[in-house]
């Protein structure tokens, strides 16, 4: 296929995508509100009506179909493809079915690490040290990053504009390698996240829920060692921390909060990267434009890694140093919301957190529409399959 070709059959997938995930979505929300499948409103929420979950599906669905539509009839099929697209399939799978029923933290972690393993093997992964270490360490990070993004998925918009700013940043990567069907899996996944954004945005009408955090995550995690399986040395790292910088970030300020404060750290709780912007003083859409232009800043590093332009060591040492710093300034923004009105209305919702009997602590989603006293948390509302920090905007972490 030619270089013009290519990019028109991505082009194709991402728009068709787009218009799927647009247009699956609305059918979801209705369905999730009909049978009790949402959110509700509570004293620290800014939403004021169960919001429904099942977004992910919406984006899952849209993302499968385009890409399988668009590579199959045109013989760029290829194995690796299809190991990624089932994989990232079973995970939104799994999501689903946690965001129905919970799961526990060892089933999670088995089946994502299998999931993951299965990408390495058929796929391949950057050579580092080289033998079995490096796939493990590739094994790890996928695991790493979709519960990352997991738990990034805390406030509207947040985790689906970041994937389609790392999406496409992977999509340009993967067609300049002439992996044509990966690119049109990366741009069929930022086409579907894009649809779902217009009923996302703040004030979002629906959330993602596990089924989407974990796909997202899974999916760019994925994609992203496939892709760049033939980088060796410190490149490898580089490639793979640059990009996902923003999530991994998010989740090394909640653990290291919650540790510092001996709260437990799989319970959730407005300690993330999004509610102390908010503390700021920002809106929640400057909050996910300012976590956007952070994520874009370390695509293009990983860009640059990738052509020999800068050297890797140097990017992970500024990308360190930049983490550290950024870190030490967001754990002096207070973790916990003010109870004043002025606060509540300030667009952070999902705060607080409900330990479920027998959940080990973890809040739960609740799917009734039935009135409650006690307000809960998203993020918290179940077990994190990382060290899980249950998020509290947006999309089910």
């Amino acid at each position: 296929m030619t270089g013009m070709g290519a990019a028109v059959v991505t082009t194709s997938a991402g728009c068709a995508a787009l218009l799927l995930g647009l247009l699956l979505t609305e059918p979801l929300r209705r369905f999730a509100l009909r049978h009790g499948i949402t959110d509700r409103p509570g004293p620290r929420k800014a939403h004021t009506c169960p919001t429904p979950y099942l977004g992910g599906v919406a984006v899952g669905a849209a993302t499968l179909a385009a890409a399988a539509v668009a590579v199959l009839p045109r013989g760029v099929f290829d194995p690796v493809l299809g190991v990624v697209l089932g994989c990232s399939a079973l995970m939104c799978v799994l999501g689903l079915i946690d965001d129905l029923r919970q799961l526990s933290v060892r089933f999670r972690l088995c089946v994502e690490t299998s999931a993951a393993a299965v990408v390495v093997l058929a796929g391949g992964c950057p050579t580092i040290l080289g033998g079995p270490f490096d796939a493990v360490f590739a094994i790890v990070w996928i695991v790493f990053v979709t519960n990352a993004f997991n738990l990034l998925d805390n406030m509207d918009g947040a985790a689906s504009s970041l994937c389609v700013v790392i999406g496409a940043f992977l999509c340009a990567t993967a067609l300049a390698d002439g992996r044509i069907g990966l690119a049109v899996l990366t741009a069929a996944l930022v086409g579907a996240c894009l649809g779902f954004l217009f009923h996302n945005r703040h004030p979002a009408r629906i959330f993602l829920g596990d089924a989407g955090s974990l796909f997202l995550g899974f999916m760019l995690a994925s994609v992203m060692t496939v892709v760049h399986h033939d980088v060796d040395g410190l490149s490898g790292p580089a490639v793979l921390l640059l990009p996902t910088l923003v999530p991994a970030l998010d989740t090394t300020l909640v653990m290291l909060s919650r540790y510092m404060e001996a709260r437990p750290l799989l319970q959730g709780g407005t300690d993330h990267i999004s509610h102390r912007l908010r503390r700021l003083g920002l809106t929640v859409p400057q909050v996910v434009r300012v976590m956007g232009a952070f994520a874009m800043a370390g695509c293009l590093a990983s860009v640059l890694v990738a052509h020999g332009v800068l050297a890797p060591g140097v990017a992970l040492v500024t990308a360190c140093a930049v983490g550290v710093g950024a870190v030490r300034l967001l754990l002096v923004i207070p973790a916990t919301a003010d109870a004043s009105p002025a606060f509540s209305a300030s667009g952070v919702h999902r705060t607080a957190s409900q330990s479920r009997p027998g959940g080990g602590g973890f809040g739960r989603r609740h799917r009734s529409l039935r009135p409650t006293a006690v307000p809960h948390s998203r993020e918290a509302r179940k077990p994190a399959t990382l060290p899980r920090t249950a998020g509290t905007p947006a999309a089910p972490q």
